[in-house]
């Protein structure tokens, strides 16, 4: 039977996994990332990590469709480039020709969060949809979009990056360089950030209480202390309702069939997707709102290797949804 490896590479782990054509996942494992000089080794050593396990499990390799990537910064998909992928440090990266070059097997590569939409939709949440927008809550705000089937990219590379649409013009500085980025607000470290200034105008509330106690605060924290804390609720109403409205916007250009919420922060599960809805459903038009299901994603840590496991079927046979 033929076998594909999907590859989701991250700034503290790369995660591989061997998965039959159906999807089914075989075996998975991780190594770290090697981010010292610039990340020169991470090829080299995702490589030899693969030859080393196909070898373990009598592979080989005439068995093997092809490999499918998703990795983190500005790509060109079809060249298999990354022009910067800047929290491990790589720039004009030819990763495709590196890997295929490598293993000799055809490489494919997509954009982390455009794997992890095609996970999704492929054997996910979103149900083999043919418009679909997945959002990514993380330490980042990503986004990826299937449009009629398949993967969008725009003109390069760039498109679904709604992380960097801007929602206060005058805001706090993102590490795009502008001010007021969704990702500001909506990510992990945005809600950590308006937790902060909570916790000074606020220092005898129970969020300021547990950020003394744990000398940290989380976004995790935030959504415990919810139902007990006023300074915990206005935060997590102020950045649900932004980031309802901000997909209620894309979804005024795109009309999807799902919104699909993932990343650590969806771990919060209904008491966040339901807040979500609300902010939608207030600023989406009605027609919009009527046909699009906001849920949360299903497959995990997985979403990327399944992903670019389904990338490779795309790219070599043709597939849609």
């Amino acid at each position: 039977m033929k076998r594909i490896i999907g590859i989701d590479i991250g700034g503290t782990t790369v995660k591989i996994g061997i998965l039959k054509i159906t999807g089914d996942l075989e075996c998975k494992w991780e190594i770290p990332t090697d981010k010292s000089d610039e990340g020169q080794s991470i090829v080299r050593q995702i490589c030899q990590s693969i030859e080393n396990r196909i070898d373990e499990l009598f592979i080989q390799k005439q068995h093997i469709m092809g490999i499918g990537i998703g990795a983190p910064g500005f790509i060109e998909a079809e060249s298999g480039l990354i022009y910067e992928a800047v929290n491990i440090g790589w720039k004009n990266v030819e990763l495709t020709k590196q890997v295929q070059d490598i293993l000799g097997l055809p490489a494919f590569l997509e954009n982390d969060a455009n794997v992890a939409v095609l996970g999704e939709n492929w054997l996910g949440a979103g149900n083999q949809n043919k418009n679909v927008l997945a959002v990514t809550l993380g330490t980042g705000v990503g986004g990826g979009i299937i449009s009629g089937g398949k993967v969008l990219n725009g003109a390069n590379g760039t498109a679904g990056e709604i992380g960097h649409m801007t929602v206060e013009p005058d805001g706090d500085l993102c590490n795009c360089g502008r001010k007021g980025c969704l990702e500001t607000i909506a990510s992990a470290t945005g809600m950590v950030r308006q937790a902060m200034e909570m916790i000074k105008k606020h220092p005898t509330s129970l969020l300021a209480k547990r950020y003394h106690k744990q000398n940290k605060i989380t976004a995790k924290d935030i959504f415990e202390l919810e139902k007990h804390d006023e300074a915990a609720s206005n935060i997590i109403r102020y950045t649900t309702n932004v980031l309802g409205m901000s997909l209620a916007n894309v979804a005024a250009v795109l009309n999807p069939s799902k919104i699909i919420i993932g990343g650590g922060v969806s771990k919060a599960g209904d008491q966040l997707l339901s807040r979500i809805k609300v902010g939608f459903s207030k600023f989406a038009l009605p027609r919009i709102n009527d046909v699009c299901e906001l849920k949360i994603a299903c497959l995990g840590n997985d979403a990327g290797i399944i992903g670019a496991a389904f990338l490779v079927k795309q790219r070599m046979e043709d597939v849609k949804f």
